[in-house]
């Protein structure tokens, strides 16, 4: 048998393969589509309310009756401090200028206006929608809240860049660890936001195989039958795939960002913290270009949502370069057909590649 049964048994689906949880491109249609293909889908609650995360999880299950993850940032927030507030007043007002030399009129929001949300509501929410498996990025769940969850039944799959993270997450009893590399696309899950790891998804992977007795899922990078078969052979029982899904037709990327991403070369895709305070890895536009190795990059989440009014104006003009298109390494054609299609192609193609 070709696919390792440890997982798909764990998450009771046929391919432990799993879609990417993207926030801002993945749907609760490419979830309930991954899910059809039968892999993994996931659904993207990021930093969101208890309520909208209760809200699109509902959402989800009017589209698929399969097993699906929620996913969830456990970072830390910094305290807004006379300092933060002051440097906070110097990117808002740095960010407008550049925005209005570039045509673009966008009101950002003063620090007061901000919200930001902990995960522990989050939490409380997914419980009460009766979600049985929850994976999380940028960090580790706090004890009382994994003795909560499991207590309610509900699966843990953490994200580690590092083999000291994967130790962190072992002994604190996350049942399953993903294993990102510095290829993959979108945000890093490193725990810390201002060290990245930069190690490839493939030494990564057999680090922390060797340190590790958890089953491990492999991410970052895997585009075709043959990049899922070299993670295999390393060991990994499950495999994740986020860019291959971006252009897909569930896909929340707008036709003019697709189309963008048809034309990106490998000197096109580049780590930056200008949109959120933490590091990803997407497609190198003006804005970040104005912005990287700059005194106006906020720590998560304050960058993140000063910026986000910016990349919706910009998202309505169609300009691609004042928005975030996450990308990982490998490039490819992007197809634009279905996300159950495209599943169901890179499962053939791994099973049959030889």
């Amino acid at each position: 048998m070709f696919w390792p049964d440890t997982i798909s048994e764990i998450l009771e689906v046929k391919y432990p393969v799993i879609q990417a949880p993207m926030f801002g491109v993945s749907t609760p249609r490419m979830t309930a589509a991954a899910s059809k293909a039968g892999c993994l889908g996931s659904l993207a609650l990021a930093d969101l309310s208890a309520a909208q995360s209760a809200e699109l999880i509902r959402d989800t299950k009017k589209l698929t009756e399969r097993p699906f993850a929620v996913n969830i940032f456990v970072h830390h927030i910094p305290e807004l401090t006379d300092s933060l507030r002051e440097r906070f007043i110097k990117t808002q007002q740095f960010i407008t200028r550049l925005a209005k030399e570039n045509n673009i009129e966008v009101q950002l929001p003063d620090s007061e206006e901000i919200k930001v949300n902990g995960y522990h509501e989050q939490i409380d929410a997914i419980i009460e929608e009766g979600c049985k498996i929850l994976s999380f990025t940028f960090g580790n769940l706090d004890d009382k809240s994994i003795e909560k969850l499991k207590e309610n039944g509900i699966l843990l799959i953490g994200t580690c860049t590092s083999v000291e993270e994967a130790l962190i997450l072992k002994n604190s009893g996350i049942d399953i660890i993903c294993v990102q590399g510095i290829e993959a696309g979108g945000h890093r899950g490193t725990f810390d936001a201002d060290n990245i790891p930069e190690i490839g998804g493939m030494s990564l992977f057999s680090k922390v195989y060797d340190h590790v007795k958890v089953p491990l899922i492999y991410a970052g990078g895997i585009y075709n039958g043959k990049t899922l078969r070299a993670a295999k052979e390393l060991g990994a029982q499950g495999f994740q795939v986020g860019s291959i899904l971006l252009a897909s037709e569930e896909s929340g990327l707008q036709p003019f960002e697709k189309e963008r991403l048809k034309n990106v070369t490998e000197k096109d895709i580049v780590l930056t913290r200008s949109f959120s305070g933490r590091y990803a890895r997407g497609i190198k536009n003006k804005y970040i270009e104005s912005l990287e190795n700059s005194a106006y990059i906020l720590p998560y989440p304050y960058q993140n949502k000063l910026t986000n009014e910016l990349r919706k104006v910009s998202k309505k003009l169609n300009n691609t370069d004042f928005i975030g298109i996450w990308a990982g390494q490998s490039i490819h054609d992007y197809s634009e057909l279905s996300t159950e299609d495209i599943l169901k192609q890179l499962i053939f193609q791994a099973e049959n590649i030889f």
